[in-house]
């Protein structure tokens, strides 16, 4: 009898794993790795993902009551250079990099360079001084974003240019780049900062900024650590409001986007300014200013994990006409987060949805390592072959041109835009002229549906107009440029002088080396 019982249990366990079986077989593996993805995000990386942000916050909250991070940067620095100087004892085998793993980082890059290179620990992760005196924020490379916010704004500072995810890192945004809808006013990120502190290829600690070592302050940016290991850095920061008035104007033509982005008073007027393009002629300008000030029926804050996702929100006003709200200030830097962008409609395909905001919106988003760490080969491979993840840099006055590229060879929407002052300075990136010259951020992220699309031709195909209009990639996604093409977009005369007088030919790959997809295989 009991023989009977456990081949009747067998039986019924098998009619469900043969049918699901046949069902994957029918369907195809990538099929339920991609629509299927959202039952493991939802059942563990996100519960998990809460608990990571609880502990950080108030890791956060305690060290920086306590005053105990600057105590501690001068040992964990020293821990650098020690690191550094026994490498230098063992005969500089290989070069080195951070150990901090690919999957932590923000990029979608895969960093497989660091199997092969000396991993140094790079554990500095604070905030160490707030001198509201010298409108200075002091941080350890490995802060992020959120965690700038969450101490600044209810001091009643933040940074010029504050990127838009949580996630972003101090060290990342300038040994990479960073951008927001206030970067036509200040520039990049590097355009905010004062000054950095490095450990060179010999474990020396050298400072830099403008008046102190400029050469080398000016070539850090964009530079990838190729030319030391960053420990801090200190950055402005600028007086803060309550909220953010930011106006919404649907705009039905591609003409009427570029005039007003091309437009002086657009950024004479507005200390925000940004776009989402929805298709080739339906797009929502918006234009933002801070203030203390709000009409109560107004003030929306959009970052309340039970509101629409920002862009969904935004593409309303297509239909309903302009209008204006009042978000408070950390809402609207961090607007796009919850969604990261629209690539978590991807993952989670009704994570929009009214009642799914309500019940797991709090545990929004998953952290992004995460995601990364726990995507099998397979998926890693669909995400190279199937999605574009890119950002390009282009004059403003090629904006059209560069949308009517981006329509023909992506078709790809929503697209993110935002202009930004790029500055005539020594450096990697920098105008063709002597003279400043207004750029403009095309964000593309997702899966194209032009039917010609293919992840590798494509890329290079946008990457080459990319160089022919004098624009730039930015390096955090996969890059398939030659090392000419590469050197002829990216300055590399100051560079190279600091390689030559830093000794970092056996100490750092270059640039090309860490970011090129070619160069890496």
């Amino acid at each position: 009898m009991d023989v009977d019982l456990y081949s009747h249990f067998l039986y019924y366990l098998m009619i469900p794993a043969l049918l699901s079986l046949s069902w994957v077989r029918y369907r195809g593996l990538e099929y339920i790795l991609i629509h299927y993805r959202w039952i493991f995000v939802c059942l563990f990386l996100l519960p998990v993902s809460v608990l990571y942000d609880a502990f950080m916050y108030l890791r956060v909250k305690l060290v920086f009551a306590l005053s105990s991070a600057p105590k501690q940067h001068e040992k964990k620095v020293q821990n650098v250079q020690r690191q550094v100087r026994k490498w230098n004892e063992r005969g500089r085998m290989n070069q080195m990099c951070t150990a901090r793993p690919g999957w932590a980082t923000m990029s979608f890059r895969r960093g497989l360079y660091k199997n092969n290179l000396h991993n140094i620990d790079i554990n500095l992760i604070d905030i160490l001084e707030v001198d509201t005196e010298r409108e200075i924020v002091r941080v350890e490379p490995l802060a992020t974003m959120g965690q700038v916010t969450a101490c600044l704004n209810p001091l009643g500072w933040t940074l010029p240019v504050l990127p838009e995810l949580d996630d972003l890192t101090v060290g990342g945004l300038i040994m990479g780049v960073g951008i927001e809808t206030s970067s036509h006013r200040y520039g990049l990120f590097q355009h905010c900062c004062v000054s950095y502190e490095i450990v060179t290829a010999d474990g020396s600690v050298v400072k830099c900024s403008k008046e102190e070592n400029p050469d080398l302050f000016y070539a850090i940016p964009w530079s990838h650590g190729t030319l030391g290991f960053l420990v801090s850095a200190e950055i402005r920061i600028i007086p803060a409001k309550k909220y953010v008035k930011l106006q919404y104007y649907p705009v039905y033509k591609q003409a009427e986007l570029t005039r007003l982005l091309e437009d002086k008073q657009t950024y004479e007027n507005n200390q925000f300014v940004e776009a989402l393009v929805y298709s080739k002629n339906l797009s929502v300008f918006m234009t933002g200013n801070m203030t203390d000030e709000a009409e109560a029926d107004k003030v929306n804050p959009i970052g309340s994990y039970w509101k629409p996702w920002f862009y969904k929100h935004v593409e309303d006003f297509l239909m309903s006409g302009p209008s204006v709200e009042y978000i408070p200030l950390r809402h609207y830097y961090h607007r796009h987060t919850r969604s990261i962008f629209w690539m978590l409609e991807d993952i989670i395909p009704f994570g929009n949805n009214v009642l799914f905001r309500i019940l797991c919106g709090w545990m929004v988003p998953p952290k992004i390592s995460l995601l990364k760490l726990t995507q099998g080969e397979t998926i890693k491979n669909m995400y190279e072959k199937y999605q574009v993840i890119q950002d390009m840099l282009v004059p403003m006055k090629e904006l059209g041109l560069s949308l009517d590229v981006f329509n023909k060879d992506f078709e790809l929407y929503p697209l993110w835009i935002c202009p930004f002052k790029l500055f005539s300075q020594p450096g990697l990136v920098h105008p063709k002229g002597n003279e400043d010259e207004m750029y403009v951020d095309i964000g593309a992220y997702g899966t194209p549906k032009y039917e010609g699309f293919s992840a590798i031709p494509s890329t290079r195909k946008l990457e080459d107009f990319v160089v022919r209009v004098h624009g730039f990639q930015m390096l955090y996604a996969d890059s398939y440029l030659s090392r000419d093409q590469f050197r002829d977009m990216f300055d590399h005369v100051l560079y190279d002088k600091m390689r030559k007088q830093l000794d970092c030919g056996k100490a750092f790959p270059e640039i090309y080396d860490k970011v090129n997809r070619k160069a890496r295989i």
